[in-house]
């Protein structure tokens, strides 16, 4: 069943510069997906179409067969979104204030609001971290508590764009772990990428996007041939010649 759907969506940013041509996708309730390119090549803007940040200047996105443009508060309690840029999204003085933003802003009652708090940081493992001031949290436990912030709306979809950004190795490793206990647990995953090395081999699909279309889309055994062409780095494995990995088969 698809929980997102986009049909021929086009976007032109008010400099004239066309973000995204005739982009159509459909999206699976509990599917993974990385979207990979180049810089500009439009995957965070069509990221930020999936929950209304965005409106296109054509075309339609849907989420549970609603459109995101007549109702996109509804889209939004849907469909969750964690920016590139962790300190952009973090708002509360401490930690526990900044995951209680948003059910707060759903006018939830307090032990509701508690309730969502405690499991969202527990999901990232930030569990005693609730007094802290985020502007003293690391790189990676920023992220994860931008992610925190997003679970504790109760999504059904978690958009993630460049979610491995300027971690190093112990925290992208940390962050990539909570992701897959998302997905395990249920939720839809899309992510965006012009890395795959680090998330490739745990998604279930590729889609590939250039000048603001979508050019590949598919099985990641059946989409990394020629990728490079794209301007995106194929993962060692496939540089070294050894193949796509053994999780494809």
């Amino acid at each position: 069943m698809s929980i997102i759907s986009t049909a021929n969506l086009c976007h032109r940013f008010a400099d004239g510069t066309q973000g995204l041509q005739n982009v159509s996708l459909s999206f699976e309730e509990g599917e993974f997906t990385v979207i990979a390119g180049a810089n500009g090549s439009g995957k965070t803007t069509l990221l930020r179409h999936l929950n209304g940040l965005l409106f296109p200047e054509s075309g339609s996105v849907t989420v549970c067969g609603k459109s995101v443009k007549k109702d996109p508060l509804a889209a939004r309690r849907q469909v969750g979104m964690v920016f590139q840029d962790a300190d952009s999204q973090i708002v509360g003085e401490t930690v526990y204030d900044d995951a209680a933003f948003g059910p707060e802003n759903l006018s939830l009652g307090r032990q509701q609001i508690d309730r969502r708090v405690q499991r969202a940081l527990a999901a990232v493992d930030l569990s005693g971290f609730e007094n802290k001031q985020p502007h003293h949290l690391s790189g990676g436990e920023k992220r994860r508590l931008a992610i925190a912030g997003v679970l504790a709306m109760a999504p059904r979809v978690l958009l993630m764009d460049e979610p491995f950004s300027n971690l190093d190795f112990p925290a992208t490793s940390l962050v990539l772990d909570q992701i897959l206990e998302l997905h395990k647990s249920g939720h839809t995953i899309i992510i965006t990428t012009h890395d795959l090395e680090k998330v490739v081999a745990h998604a279930q699909r590729l889609v590939v996007m250039a000048n603001g279309r979508v050019v590949e889309d598919g099985r990641p055994a059946e989409v990394m041939a020629g990728i490079a062409r794209y301007g995106i780095r194929p993962p060692c494995s496939v540089q070294l010649g050894k193949g796509i990995l053994p999780w494809v088969n």
